[in-house]
């Protein structure tokens, strides 16, 4: 019997076109072409159109309103530190002596020069009464009478001379005792009993008011500019003129619980960081605030009567654009550059980039891969982008 060697390839030859045939009809398909996808849901709302009051956030510092570094006067050895680190102080208490002996005996010999001064005018006034009775007397020439006279003058100018002295070393001697310029809180003792002082030089510690502080920050040259337009316009005051509000938090505090208000803006933006140097007042009775600490700080911006607002979700970035996609023709997904404002309430201010009627894409941007793409949307409130319709197929409030 004769064999036929390529029945076997040939019958498997067979069984994979008819599979492909099979796999061409159950994809719904008769050969024509690939199979369609149906379009991504996405969740899209309208902005939302309101009148908002806009505030500009910035990062502060917390500053003493006054602030001393306590230096001696005089020189001479420390002889004693009279206040606890780190406690309050007010105006004209004690905090440091020095060894005053030095500056005492000077004070003495002051005060008995000036004594000595005051004898020698009540002399030349004696000498200057009997020149007068023996010149009416004729027992002395008129030029013995004019040389006392000098003399009283003389003895007097020593005597403004010796008081000077006096009043110096008294005052030298005074500075012997280093008093608190200024109420407020006081450092670390930085010298200790024992320790030579020099004038002048040494520090000796550091002192800084409590109530009010002020709160500093800096705003950008945009923003200054923004500000300057609104002043012209009416719409804003100008805080060189009249108080203007402010609101400040701490890091550790939710929202902006304190309030102040303006009181210095700086005359020039600086050029090396195109920022403005600005100072808040606040009144700190409980001692909240300590010089030095972090703090938010928000200014009253513009009111605008019919502002356009959407979720932070919906926002995505292209290098240093921001962009949306909203639903245009045929539910085709559009990619529209933005400027944006503050945020307020939750949401984002748009200035320009959107109309009100827009539907703005909120979730499911992850499943847009390019402009012009057909989407399917389902329409949810701005201020929930993330919600799920009852009738739509489950979508992830990741997807963003």
């Amino acid at each position: 019997m004769k064999r036929h060697p390529t029945r076997r390839p040939r019958l498997a030859a067979g069984i994979l076109v008819a599979l492909a045939a099979a796999l061409l009809s159950a994809c719904g398909g008769d050969g024509g072409g690939p199979p369609e996808f149906p379009p991504p849901q996405v969740n899209v709302a309208a902005p939302v159109q309101k009148s908002v009051t806009e505030w500009d956030e910035y990062s502060g510092r917390i500053e003493a309103v006054d602030s001393v570094e306590i230096r001696p006067r005089v020189g001479g050895y420390l002889a004693a530190v009279h206040f606890e680190e780190g406690m309050t102080v007010a105006k004209g208490d004690r905090l440091f002596s020095i060894d005053d002996r030095e500056y005492r005996a000077a004070a003495a010999s002051a005060r008995a020069d000036l004594a000595r001064a005051e004898a020698r005018v009540a002399l030349a006034e004696t000498e200057l009464a009997r020149s007068r009775t023996l010149v009416e007397a004729r027992a002395v020439s008129q030029g013995e009478l004019e040389s006392r006279q000098a003399e009283r003058k003389q003895a007097e100018a020593d005597v403004l001379a010796a008081r000077a002295r006096l009043q110096q070393a008294e005052l030298t001697l005074g500075y012997a005792d280093i008093r608190a310029p200024i109420s407020g809180r006081v450092g670390a003792a930085l010298v200790k009993p024992g320790n030579l002082v020099a004038p002048d030089q040494t520090l000796l510690t550091t002192l800084v008011s409590l109530d009010p502080v002020y709160v500093a920050f800096e705003g950008d040259e945009h923003a200054y500019l923004r500000y300057q337009q609104m002043i012209r316009a009416g719409s804003w005051t100008s805080p060189r003129e009249s108080k203007v509000p402010v609101e400040v938090g701490l890091s550790s505090e939710q929202g902006f619980p304190h309030r102040g208000e303006i009181v210095f803006i700086d005359n020039a933006v600086n050029p090396a960081t195109g920022t403005i140097l600005a100072r808040a007042r606040l009144a700190n009775p409980d001692g909240v605030f300590t010089p030095g600490l972090f703090a938010r700080v928000r200014l009253l911006g513009a009111t605008r009567a019919d502002a356009l607002l959407i979720h932070e979700q919906a926002l995505l970035t292209d290098q240093d654009r921001r962009y949306v996609y909203v639903i245009g023709e045929n539910n085709a997904a559009e990619r529209r550059d933005l400027k944006l404002g503050p945020t307020v309430d939750g949401l984002r201010v748009v200035e320009q980039g959107l109309s009100p009627g827009d539907q703005v894409v909120v979730n499911g941007t992850r499943k847009i891969f390019f402009p012009g793409q057909p989407v399917s949307p389902v329409p949810v409130p701005m201020t929930e982008p993330n919600r799920m319709p009852a009738a739509a197929a489950p979508m992830a409030a990741s997807e963003g």
